[in-house]
């Protein structure tokens, strides 16, 4: 049987190869051993057991071949949080983690006296943001919507397996609410922000959900939605936080103008710099 350290180096090899991530091949054998990576390091030497041997080689060659290592686990790690990943749903990217983190430090700024923060995740796909935000935050009321029955589904599994206490409706972004007559202090929205006509990686298109990954010809479709319709749901002082493409600035700036006037808003940057969160301010 081959050593750790062998199989390790000869998929990284693989990877190489197939522009797959290097690093990816340790980060999958730390999750089918449940084992620390110092760990590892310390058995690299000793033979792979077998069992692991065909869970990790059968693994890294559907990887290799294209699909998404969380789709191969069945989870993937948000903010701490397992989450199922499957193809009902997108699976949770980093960018949105720091979302989230913006999100929790604007609350806290914002409503440092509040007993309670009505909050709703507008296209929830997997429930990672709403998850986090709930668990988070103690002060929290999360509701949480999406049009795909399939992902609410999921979504409903990760909030019962993480114990959060979310309220979930189906419906096309705010109409559920809208229908309800709710009012947030804060609303969180991912939407699918892709052109219809940009390309992909097969790995993304193939694997997971599209309606979860385009927004119209202009990648700004679900964005006019909230815009148009969030006066009708939120209180007279809050906030809405959005991911965005790294390249709309320009056009979302002139969605703001063109639809919510002169509200005052912030385009935020990511660790690497690029515009990636939208912050929309109402009475304060």
């Amino acid at each position: 049987m081959e050593t750790f350290h062998h199989l390790v180096r000869e998929y990284e090899k693989k990877c190489k190869k197939a522009d797959v991530p290097e690093e990816t091949v340790l980060a999958f054998l730390v999750e089918i051993t449940q084992r620390e990576r110092y760990d590892l390091y310390a058995r690299y030497e000793e033979e792979m057991p077998e069992d692991v041997y065909q869970e990790f080689t059968s693994g890294m060659e559907r990887i290799l071949k294209g699909e998404p290592m969380a789709h191969v686990l069945g989870y993937s790690w948000f903010y701490g949080y397992k989450l199922i990943a499957d193809d009902t749903v997108l699976i949770p990217r980093y960018e949105t983690e720091e979302l989230c983190a913006n999100v929790l430090m604007r609350m806290d700024e914002l409503f440092p006296d509040a007993e309670t923060i009505e909050c709703v995740d507008v296209g929830t796909g997997s429930g990672a943001i709403a998850i986090t935000l709930c668990k988070e935050e103690e002060k929290v009321r999360m509701m949480a919507s999406d049009i795909s029955e399939e992902a609410l589904a999921t979504a409903k599994k990760n909030a019962e397996n993480n114990e959060a206490n979310i309220s979930f409706y189906q419906g096309d972004m705010l109409k559920p609410f809208v229908e309800r007559g709710d009012r947030f202090d804060v609303l969180v929205c991912n939407p699918p922000y892709i052109p219809e006509n940009e390309e992909m990686e097969h790995s993304v298109v193939d694997f997971e959900p599209n309606v979860a990954l385009f927004g119209g010809k202009d990648g700004l479709k679900f964005y006019r939605s909230v815009f148009e319709d969030c006066h009708k749901v939120m209180k007279e002082k809050s906030f809405m936080a959005f991911e965005m493409g790294w390249n709309q600035k320009e056009k979302m700036e002139a969605l703001i103008k063109e639809i919510l006037g002169e509200v005052r808003y912030e385009i935020v940057k990511d660790m690497n710099g690029k515009d990636r969160m939208l912050f929309v301010y109402f009475g304060n």
